[in-house]
């Protein structure tokens, strides 16, 4: 909810005041995985404009010098990256390779060369003495590399490594410890009129660069926004923001603690074309090498008036607000807007506008970045967070999760449906937990969703009137440190549990006992110790009808 998002992810950003810029908070830091990241050194992210390619460099094994130019792609956004894939020869040689920069039309690709022993010894035609910028072009996307291509005395005079290029292919943005600069390594920028001809002489940045180091710069796509490091060591990561290109950077920031684990390395970052993730180099735990490529979700704020679902009612406001500099509805294209209010904005806040669903009751996304309510966007039947209890932003499965500590936390929400009514159905997602645990129940009455107290497995407690009916168990486990999609189905007949969309226990029921008090979400049905949940819950949902196998599965995706 807007007025429950902190004051550090609102303003992190730390723009000159002149400059006023949208609500957006940053997600939960995700480790690439092992088709990216390996044992060895792995840095220099450097995503293609579609978001489709992640180039980076690399010195495990299989390459052709200490470090070489490597890449990973994916289908779409939302898949996982496959194998990294050596770039081969050329542009790999048996030369030192690292921080590449790909155009926005993936066609050229710039990098750094090594001019040490260090670095694999000295590439013919380098001109810096300790480091110049190449450039490698191709026809097409489907047509090998050429070869390395020196970008000329006006760059490479003296020292000059990472670039970072514009997406019109006219700014080149670059790290350098040559005369006239403030401390060991400054960033400069250089300039052309077209892409035919060669970069001018490179000018400091300023009120970027000081005393200490500021090392690899990354320039946004709207040219709007500079990521660099700062630091010798431990490195962090600093933004810094300007109204328009022709303006200066204003007085940089220290991004947060979602980015700059404190006591580790964090750097090299590069943003997305959409400016929706930021990619960067981590030593933090949780890696598979020394330093691995980590991604962070930017996401705007765009519940404008703060009733935990995004609707029309959100449309109308930005629309009183169009064409103006308006902090609130600048969502677009950044998260952090461009300052005024217009269709691009609009295309943004589409993305996350709620189809209605008059089946869907009660929803709890679980989305809140801090506070003690856990927003209904489907009703009104808002619940309060007690105990032990974390928000995880951009740390669920979909978007935030709330994270149980196992003890005494948990959620309790107002009556929802008395199950002997008719069919409903009941879904959340999950992860972690213990056998003989609860992820919903009904105050007093029965655990509708819950871990048998042996296996983990799932099971329900509802169940029909009389002796003979029976808790419905599964022989799924699903506390297995893994998400899980859990739900009870009872369609008036039928009762089902799913896990993962798929049906893994049933039996006919014709008939429920029924309750119309709260549900508590995270603890069982008395709030009895042993039956708190220790892990993150997501995404819960109650309809008032049976779904089916097909409807869960749509649901999901």
């Amino acid at each position: 909810m807007r007025n429950m998002i902190s004051l550090e992810l609102i303003l992190v950003l730390g723009l000159v005041t002149e400059v006023t810029d949208a609500d957006f908070v940053w997600g939960t830091a995700v480790n690439l995985g092992p088709n990216v990241n390996s044992s060895s050194n792995d840095a220099g992210p450097s995503v293609s404009a579609d978001g489709l390619t992640l180039y980076f460099s690399s010195n495990r094994s299989g390459g052709e010098g200490g470090y070489d130019l490597w890449c990973t792609k994916r289908a779409t956004i939302n898949d996982d990256w496959g194998p990294a894939v050596n770039l081969g020869r050329p542009p790999n040689l048996q030369y030192s390779y690292w921080e590449p920069s790909i155009s926005s039309d993936e066609l050229t690709l710039y990098f750094s060369g090594g001019h040490s022993p260090t670095f694999g010894g000295q590439l013919p035609g380098g001109l810096g003495g300790q480091g110049d910028i190449w450039m490698a072009m191709r026809e097409s996307v489907n047509d090998v590399w050429g070869e390395p291509i020196n970008l000329g005395p006006a760059v490479n005079s003296q020292h000059a490594i990472h670039p970072s290029i514009s997406s019109d292919s006219l700014s080149l943005y670059f790290q350098t410890h040559r005369s006239g600069a403030l401390g060991h390594c400054d960033i400069m920028v250089a300039t052309r009129k077209s892409i035919s001809d060669p970069f001018g002489d490179p000018v400091f940045l300023k009120n970027i660069n000081t005393s200490g180091p500021e090392w690899t710069p990354d320039i946004s796509a709207d040219g709007l926004t500079l990521f660099f490091m700062r630091n010798p060591g431990p490195t962090e990561i600093w933004v810094s923001r300007r109204r328009s290109t022709s303006d200066d950077f204003g007085a940089p920031t220290k991004l947060p603690y979602q980015v700059n684990v404190p006591g580790y390395d964090n750097g090299i970052p590069n943003l997305s074309a959409d400016g929706s993730t930021l990619y960067f180099l981590s030593s933090r735990p949780g890696g598979f090498g020394n330093w691995d490529l980590w991604q962070v979700p930017i996401t705007p704020i765009v519940d404008f008036n703060g009733d935990g679902i995004v609707d029309v009612k959100d449309v109308v406001i930005m629309t009183e607000h169009w064409g103006e500099d308006d902090s609130l509805c600048d969502i677009g294209p950044m998260p952090w807007g461009d300052g005024v209010v217009d269709v691009r904005d609009l295309v943004v806040l589409t993305k996350y506008i709620e189809p209605i669903d008059s089946t869907l009751i009660a929803h709890w996304a679980l989305d809140e970045a801090e506070g003690v309510v856990a927003y209904d966007s489907a009703g009104m039947n808002d619940a309060a967070i007690v105990g032990g209890t974390a928000w995880q932003p951009g740390g669920g499965h979909v978007d935030g999760a709330l994270q149980l500590n196992g003890t005494n936390g948990c959620a309790v929400a107002g009556p929802v449906l008395n199950p002997a009514d008719g069919p409903f159905s009941v879904l959340a997602w999950i992860k972690d937990g213990a056998p003989g645990q609860a992820v919903i129940s009904q105050q007093g009455s029965t655990n509708w969703l819950s871990t048998d107290p042996l296996e983990g497995c799932l099971m329900t407690e509802v169940k029909g009137p009389g002796r003979s009916s029976n808790p419905l168990l599964s022989q799924t486990v699903i506390t297995d440190g893994l998400w899980h999609r859990i739900g009870l189905v009872w369609d008036g007949l039928h009762r089902t549990l799913y896990v993962d969309d798929v049906a893994v226990a049933e039996d006919i029921q014709d008939g429920l006992t029924g309750s119309d008090n709260g549900l508590y979400i995270g603890t069982g049905k008395n709030m009895e110790p042993g039956t708190y949940f220790s892990g993150l819950i997501d995404d819960v949902r109650v309809y008032n009808v049976g779904l089916t196998a097909e409807q869960i599965a749509m649901l999901a995706q």
